[in-house]
């Protein structure tokens, strides 16, 4: 048995220096700034942003023929696929599983209008939110590179 105890004072020994390097804090890393998904105020305010921006789409009259004869089940695919884009676009934890943007819209045969509309509708969302200009140009960014892949599909 002592030579049990003495091996294990060993061990414990050995330890001794490892253990308060693994078990000490990280040093404070240098705060970075929040990101535009932060700063828009995280997953439950995109989500509120979608279901209104849906909502102005789906009750728009030209627009409104996108969103004709979806099934309850596909209203809601669409929306949470809009949600994780958007959490992921603004830099959120998010994954998006949808398709990518020409798949998903090729056969929709989006005009330069409608997306023009769809861009006002997100625009009178985030306003409606008191978004502040700055985020709303952001997000606005986010979602103008996707235009080539949307319109004319």
């Amino acid at each position: 048995m002592k030579k049990f105890t003495s091996f294990f004072y060993v061990v414990l020994m050995s330890f001794a220096a490892v253990i308060p390097a693994f078990v000490a804090p990280l040093p404070l890393m240098a705060q970075s700034q929040p990101t535009l998904y932060q700063r828009l105020g995280g997953y439950d305010a995109i989500a509120a942003v979608t279901d209104d921006f849906i909502t102005h789409l789906a009750t728009d009259p030209p627009l409104g023929r996108f969103f004709t004869g979806l099934s309850t089940d596909s209203k809601i695919k669409v929306r949470q696929h809009v949600v994780d884009f958007l959490c992921v676009a603004t830099g959120g934890p998010c994954k998006y599983t949808g398709r990518d943007m020409r798949t998903a819209h090729t056969g929709l045969n989006i005009s330069e209008a409608d997306w023009n509309t769809s861009v006002k509708c997100l625009m009178g969302t985030l306003d409606k939110f008191k978004v502040p200009e700055k985020e709303k140009a952001e997000v606005l960014n986010a979602v103008g590179g996707l235009k080539a892949e949307i319109v004319g599909r």
